[in-house]
């Protein structure tokens, strides 16, 4: 059946969608994978949208919003014309259900929860109003708001499948619904004819596209392969040497897309000698040539980290950079920390102990690969080396568990700056360096609560980028940038302002 304009009608076209990892859990509001909001933001609808292009937040289920003078009310007033895919209606209940939903200690949500930091209370004042209470203020709110983690599901859908069933049975508001998935195998969405709430930040009032299949293709190997072959229209986080391949090509084009957040990175233990000495850590972050190893691994698509925060997130602080490579420089610190040789080629020694390091890698995001060139600048620089890769999350939350690991690789995405707190704040749930400033906490403290400046909140982020980098708290590698390849008759692919999720709805396809 062709449309008015001799193009297949909508409903006739299917757009198949490349996912580069199988989340062990793809429930938004409590798993925590990057990945399953490829699909799943354009299930649901968000209070707040923030414009990918401007950075500014706009309005979505809810029309409007007041902050209190003293930042701890958020009062939306909502939208009355919405309705989930199951024929409910969205309302002010709806949003104090979902809350409660993530918020239920016995539903361990691993991300949503955390991102409502120190939420006391939803009250629901009317069908169209909902004032969150804060018991202090908290900056990130409005962004987090923003995200697929806190998207608005159908209550009553909550409720009947529960959180051990529902990641197979989402219902949202969006453009699209959800149909069904197969672990490891497929997931499916379809067109929301009935959607008319449509975003200002979106081009298209309508999806064009009727089903959207994604499949799963982990083996980075596989994945130009897939695009290439037909079986996948759209795929990311290509390898760089495909991409620069595929980038020439006339039927493919390659987008690499900026993500936000924290760079490719490897935190010091600080509680564990040697890395617990400052100079130590001055001198491994200058021993590494960070430029070479974007080039070897990244091409010419990834800038260079220069600290805890990519250049692409708000607060960015160039101004504080870490210095460049200066093997030379590395071996002076050494030298003035008491440690010692008696040739070039041998190791390095401090009161009859080797300079011995472990470096622990996960096994995603190229990290083998960086790992292993990091470990042999060390080794070239005269430490023992020992590198291990994880094989996945689990092991490699053991192994820091343990403790026993002088550098981890670890990282996290997202738009708002406060993603720092938990990975260098004292009390932090991912502070896998041990770090314990007060100086650095009242930093991190005074960031998330500047909820009424950007500029006041912008200079204290630089503050605390400029103390990270002096203290050596972090090797940065290379910012991340996603490599997205697809075919030439897929038209109008843009992302979010979080780098990772296309806005499906403003994608067509040339038959």
């Amino acid at each position: 059946m062709l449309s008015a304009c001799g193009r297949p009608a909508p409903d006739e076209l299917t757009l198949h969608y490349g996912l580069t990892l199988a989340p062990t859990g793809i429930d938004p509001h409590l798993n925590a994978s990057v990945e399953l909001g490829i699909p799943l933001s354009s299930i649901y609808d968000t209070l707040v949208v923030r414009d990918p292009d401007s950075g500014q937040f706009v309005p979505g289920l809810a029309s409007g919003w007041q902050i209190s003078p003293d930042g701890l009310n958020y009062r939306f007033t909502l939208r009355n014309d919405v309705v989930f895919h199951d024929g409910q209606q969205f309302d002010a209940a709806a949003v104090s259900a979902n809350i409660e939903y993530v918020l239920n200690p016995d539903h361990h949500s691993q991300k949503a929860a955390g991102m409502l930091g120190p939420l006391a209370q939803v009250e629901v004042v009317d069908s169209q109003t909902v004032i969150f209470h804060l018991s202090e203020p908290f900056a990130p709110l409005l962004d987090s708001l923003s995200q697929v983690y806190l998207g608005m599901a159908s209550p009553a859908a909550l409720e009947q499948w529960g959180p051990g069933d529902y990641q197979f049975h989402q219902v949202g508001s969006g453009p699209y619904r959800f149909v069904e998935y197969l672990p490891n195998d497929h997931l499916t969405l379809e067109r929301n004819p009935d959607y008319a709430w449509v975003p200002g930040i979106y081009r298209h009032s309508q999806a064009s596209i009727g089903r959207i299949e994604f499949q799963f293709f982990e083996d980075e190997a596989t994945r130009a392969l897939a695009l290439e072959s037909g079986r996948v229209d759209v795929i990311g986080e290509l390898p760089a040497a495909e991409a620069d391949r595929l980038a020439g090509s006339d039927e493919f084009v390659v987008m690499p897309v900026s993500v936000p957040g924290q760079p490719l990175q490897y935190l010091f233990n600080t509680q564990l000698p040697p890395t617990d000495d400052l100079l130590v850590r001055q001198a491994l972050v200058l021993a590494v040539d960070r430029r070479q190893i974007a080039q070897i691994v990244f091409g010419q698509f990834s800038p260079v980290a220069t600290g805890p925060l990519a250049s692409s997130t708000f607060g960015y602080a160039p101004e504080a950079a870490l210095g460049e490579y200066d093997p030379a420089r590395a071996i002076e610190l050494l030298m003035a920390d008491g440690w010692s040789r008696a040739h070039v080629e041998d190791r390095w020694i401090k009161q009859g102990q080797p300079l011995h390091l472990k470096l622990v890698v996960p096994n995603w995001g190229s990290n083998p690969e960086v790992g292993q060139l990091v470990a042999n600048a060390w080794e070239q620089l005269g430490a023992e080396v020992e590198l291990q890769v994880m094989l996945g999350f689990g092991p490699l939350t053991q192994a820091q568990a343990e403790g026993d690991y002088h550098a981890i690789g670890f990282n996290n995405f997202g738009s708002d700056p406060d993603l720092l707190r938990p990975f260098f704040a004292s009390d932090g749930f991912f502070n896998w360096g041990g770090t314990h400033d007060p100086d650095l906490d009242s930093l991190l403290e005074r960031a998330a609560a500047a909820y009424n400046s950007d500029e006041v909140r912008s200079q204290v982020v630089r503050q605390i980028q400029q103390q990270i980098n002096a203290q050596f708290l972090v090797l940065p590698i290379r910012d991340y940038v996603n490599l997205v390849g697809f075919n030439r008759r897929v038209e109008g692919l843009r992302f979010s302002a979080q780098g990772w999720f296309p806005l499906l709805i403003d994608l067509s396809l040339r038959p």
